[in-house]
């Protein structure tokens, strides 16, 4: 099986009763592995915050519940994420996070690992299909064991990657929420999280199975994710290899034995220097300059092992152009060229999200002055010094960019919004996204539809929304050729 198909039947074996989420790579096909040949309820969310939410709240009803998501979008449920181990959970919640390394469809290449160590929760990083499966099944007993949830870190190498799978029984044991949690203040809640949740956490890393320690020889490499089985493809015969699949809480006791019984260390992850950075500075991995950050290749590996005795080493980092990567353009018959043309010949500020207006970026269009994440565009667009153009796809509007259009309202800023209405998520897989029409013309009274055509003179219709004090909403509709 490859590794999706892993993932789908761990959850399916855990019992697991509804599972949330927000589309994007690498994660999107996960969901689609729940439709056969065993239905799990599912349903994409309109953001991550929300999906998270639903899965508490199925959790706290005895229900075993996940949430899919990618690495940006663990910044959006950070927030009941965070409070969830002191609030504490009922029934298992795992969240699966797909990583980006190299960010080949991704804004950044940020790493997920980060989290478990901001929200003290349990973060498990599988290198093969079997491993992810495992990690699965053992992340919601964690869950329930330690009343938190649990992350799973995954990748698109490892999704796609093809393993044996051995599958165990189905579980489903019931685990109710306790409300006698209700009875200790808030800082109460924080001591029993200390004395009870985070030391079980702390076991079940230093015992877990899922950690693998092979000794070789003098020298030893640490690594944890997808490198692991790139380490085990290339490594010489005398040195020793301690694979991690629990990289957080990290096993301090194994990892500190690992260290004492050989001379040099090797640290070895992807994307960020997440496990490095906990150990002594006798280690070597991305801060000695022996690997490089973003994806790990088997070269990189080698590389490093031949530099065992050296210190530090001097690594160039030399950032890619467009031309050298490629960047996606606009698609030829993307219906709202005409209207970006027209955009482009205002010379005004225009702020974009992360959705389809991103592809305006870069040349030759260059059309955008900022795009900082999904549903930005509208906020960004009130912090210009004169009246801008914000342009949101209705996933990023709903995702939450609205709650940028009600700020916007509420302190009378000036700004034209157009909302690309392709009722998809082109970006993402063409999922179908809320039509907020009736509630973008209930709140902003100066609110236009226009369907998008090649007679209409958008130049006109701009300025004439720009020449207007306060919020100007067009809701310009058009049908996606991809979808």
């Amino acid at each position: 099986m490859k590794g999706f198909d892993a993932v789908a039947y761990g959850l399916i074996d855990s019992g697991v009763k509804i599972v949330t989420g927000v589309p994007g790579f690498p994660i999107t096909e996960l969901m689609e592995a729940l439709k056969d040949p065993v239905f799990i309820k599912h349903e994409w969310s309109v953001n991550e915050k929300v999906a998270l939410e639903i899965a508490l709240g199925s959790s706290v009803c005895g229900e075993r519940s996940a949430v899919i998501t990618k690495h940006v979008g663990m910044n959006i449920l950070a927030d009941p994420l965070v409070t969830s181990a002191t609030h504490t959970t009922g029934a298992g919640v795992v969240i699966l996070a797909g990583d980006d390394p190299g960010a080949q469809k991704s804004q950044n290449e940020m790493d997920s690992r980060f989290y478990g160590l901001l929200a003290e929760v349990p973060v498990f990083d599988p290198s093969t299909p079997q491993t992810a499966y495992l990690c699965v099944r053992e992340a919601f007993v964690l869950s329930e064991n330690a009343s938190a949830p649990v992350i799973i870190r995954l990748t698109d190498r490892l999704l796609k990657s093809e393993g044996i799978i051995e599958r165990i029984g189905k579980s489903s044991p019931p685990s109710f929420f306790d409300k006698k949690i209700w009875h200790l203040t808030m800082l109460g809640k924080h001591q029993r999280f200390h004395r009870e949740s985070y030391p079980k956490m702390c076991g079940y890393a230093e015992s877990s199975e899922l950690n693998d320690y092979k000794k070789r020889g003098k020298n030893g490499i640490i690594s944890s994710g997808f490198p692991s089985v790139l380490v085990e493809s290339i490594i010489p015969e005398n040195v020793s290899h301690l694979s991690l699949g629990v990289v957080n809480p990290l096993p301090l006791a194994l990892v500190n034995r690992f260290m004492n019984e050989h001379e040099r260390v090797l640290v070895i992850e992807e994307t960020e220097p997440v496990i490095e950075r906990q150990l002594s500075d006798h280690v070597l991995g991305k801060l000695t300059g022996h690997m490089p950050y973003g994806p790990v290749e088997a070269g990189d590996i080698r590389k490093a092992v031949e530099k065992f005795n050296e210190e530090r080493i001097e690594r160039t980092i030399m950032p890619q152009v467009i031309a050298d990567r490629g960047a996606r353009p606009v698609c030829e018959d993307c219906p709202y060229l005409p209207l970006y043309d027209a955009i482009k010949e205002l010379g005004v500020p225009v702020a974009g999200d992360l959705g389809c207006s991103i592809l305006t970026s870069a040349p030759p269009l260059s059309l955008l002055d900022a795009a900082f994440s999904l549903g930005s565009s509208v906020s960004t667009a009130c912090g210009f010094n004169r009246k801008g153009i914000a342009i949101v796809g209705d996933f990023g509007l709903a995702h939450s960019g609205v709650a940028g259009l009600i700020d916007a309202f509420h302190n009378k800023h000036d700004v034209v919004v157009i909302v690309l209405q392709f009722e998809v998520a082109a970006m993402s897989g063409g999922q179908r996204v809320p039509d907020l029409t009736g509630l973008v013309r209930s709140y902003i009274r100066d609110t236009e539809i226009v369907n998008i055509r090649n007679d209409i003179d958008f130049n006109k219709i701009l300025k004439e929304k720009l020449a207007k004090k306060g919020i100007s909403v067009i809701l310009a509709r058009a049908r996606c050729p991809r979808y």
